[in-house]
């Protein structure tokens, strides 16, 4: 779909007009709708798939605050959405938005159409990049996880991998030492990648054991993940090993490719805003996981949400 010409006078009647258009229903986008919407800015909310974003694929959801048995990543999302709605929001699924055109009225572009609103957050997460092995998709949510601090807690006394050698792999493998009885590093190379203190506790850490050279080849399993089936490149051997979890850290890609052109990315493709949550692009704001900050956790962006909805009310007041 084409953006509108803003010299044809039929573009004033041609588009829908919001307030504020939010990119993306996870917990960022969700929660400033509910701050949008109930303080009276006209609020439209368009996600690509269904509302909720990575929160509705988790199974269980211990450690946002308000719920002390936890919550079902699903069932939090639907309350979310269902808040947005309850104060007028305007949420449209499967609507996946190809650009945004600044200005000082915005345009939106979806393949359905193109909407115009006065301001813009973008709230549209990552995705984990995985290696696609087969398996991985298979036991999404019954054994493969993306996140140890979400999900660590259901592996007390078993045994899981890690994938990776970065920071976050090495950071996750430590933390995951918590509750698992053992935990597999699973690295590709002869040599980790992470900073050399992390680099020291894993190899100290008694129940970490690293897989130097190894590639992950396929998960397997039944109903859930019962093992994972390696390959010792160096030695070109194959091994089936018995694991209760596999954890993916080969690295997150955040979903602003429609930004590029549009406002300043980092190298990894991270929107970078100034501290009012601001883009480089006068009223578009961004936040949660798709922004340069320091946590990728669900309360974080629902802060982020409700912070970002505080400055887009400030900006719309002053124009």
């Amino acid at each position: 779909m084409r953006p509108l010409d803003v010299n044809d006078p039929a573009a004033e009647t041609s588009a829908e007009h919001f307030d504020v258009a939010i990119v993306g229903a996870g917990p960022a986008g969700l929660t400033a709708a509910i701050y949008t919407a109930r303080s009276g800015l006209k609020t439209l909310v368009l996600e690509r798939q269904m509302a909720g974003g990575q929160v509705a694929m988790s199974d269980i959801i211990e450690n946002y605050p308000g719920f002390p048995q936890g919550i079902g990543g699903f069932e939090l999302a639907e309350h979310l959405k269902q808040q947005a709605l309850r104060f007028g929001a305007d949420v449209r699924e499967i609507e996946e938005v190809e650009k945004v055109v600044p200005g000082t009225v915005k345009q939106v572009v979806t393949a359905e159409g193109t909407y115009r609103a006065r301001s813009v957050l973008v709230a549209t997460g990552v995705d984990p990049k995985g290696l696609g092995c087969a398996g991985e998709e298979k036991f999404r949510g019954r054994g493969v996880s993306y996140c140890a601090t979400c999900d660590g807690a259901f592996f007390k006394d078993k045994v899981v991998a890690v994938i990776g050698g970065g920071n976050s792999a090495v950071e996750e493998a430590l933390y995951l030492t918590r509750f698992a009885r053992k935990v597999y590093l699973v690295h590709r190379r002869d040599e980790l990648r992470a900073d050399w203190i992390y680099v020291q506790r894993a190899e100290a850490d008694p129940k970490i054991e690293i897989l130097w050279t190894c590639q992950l080849r396929e998960v397997r399993g039944e109903d859930r993940v019962e093992s994972m089936y390696v390959e010792f490149t160096d030695k070109q051997e194959l091994h089936d090993i018995k694991v209760d979890g596999v954890f993916f850290y080969v690295g997150q890609r955040p979903n602003t490719a429609f930004l590029e052109g549009t406002a300043q990315l980092d190298a990894q493709g991270f929107i970078v805003t100034n501290d009012h949550l601001q883009t480089t692009s006068s009223g578009i704001y961004a936040a949660g996981d798709c922004r340069v900050n320091d946590l990728k956790q669900v309360v974080w962006a629902a802060a982020e949400g409700a912070l970002a909805a505080k400055w887009i009310q400030h900006y719309l007041d002053n124009l």
